[in-house]
């Protein structure tokens, strides 16, 4: 018997929790220009993973309260045709015990933040519909998804 195919929509969505840190406050702290207590973070539940954005998008309220530095305003391509959008720069990202920083972009109020392609492949992290859950890639051994592609580098 042939297992039908499985259409996204009924596979749903896969959501998830992630801190979002001011990098910028993690620099002063780190040269003691403000206390580690001043540095502003958020916990973000049910973030909606979504292959189809590019990077990690947030909310007004949650860039505001995470005190996110404007880097420019941008045109985008979005389902209602072109818009503007603002990018901020230095988010720090904590997903499943990977970090990294990204760019942030700003979406419109009463949306969802979102977790696009860009933090999740530098995360080593991929989406498992059928589990509606990320899936933490391997960085050790023959497994890692770690991979440069030069041969300018001796092994």
């Amino acid at each position: 018997m042939v297992e039908p195919a499985i259409i996204a929509e009924d596979m749903g969505k896969i959501y998830t929790t992630i801190t979002v840190i001011n990098r910028a406050d993690q620099i002063l702290a780190a040269a003691a220009v403000i206390s580690p207590d001043q540095i502003r973070s958020l916990t973000l539940e049910n973030v909606l993973v979504d292959t189809g954005a590019t990077t990690l998008c947030l909310v007004p309220e949650v860039i505001s309260r995470l005190g996110l530095q404007l880097l420019k305003e941008v045109d985008v391509a979005t389902a209602k045709g072109i818009g503007k959008v603002r990018i901020f720069r230095d988010a720090t990202l904590i997903i499943a015990g990977r970090e990294g920083t990204f760019e942030c972009w700003e979406l419109p109020g009463g949306q969802n933040n979102l977790l696009g392609v860009i933090p999740l492949e530098a995360l080593g992290l991929e989406p498992e519909l059928r589990g509606q859950k990320l899936r933490v890639l391997p960085t050790e051994s023959n497994e890692t998804y770690l991979t440069i592609l030069s041969n300018k580098i001796a092994l």
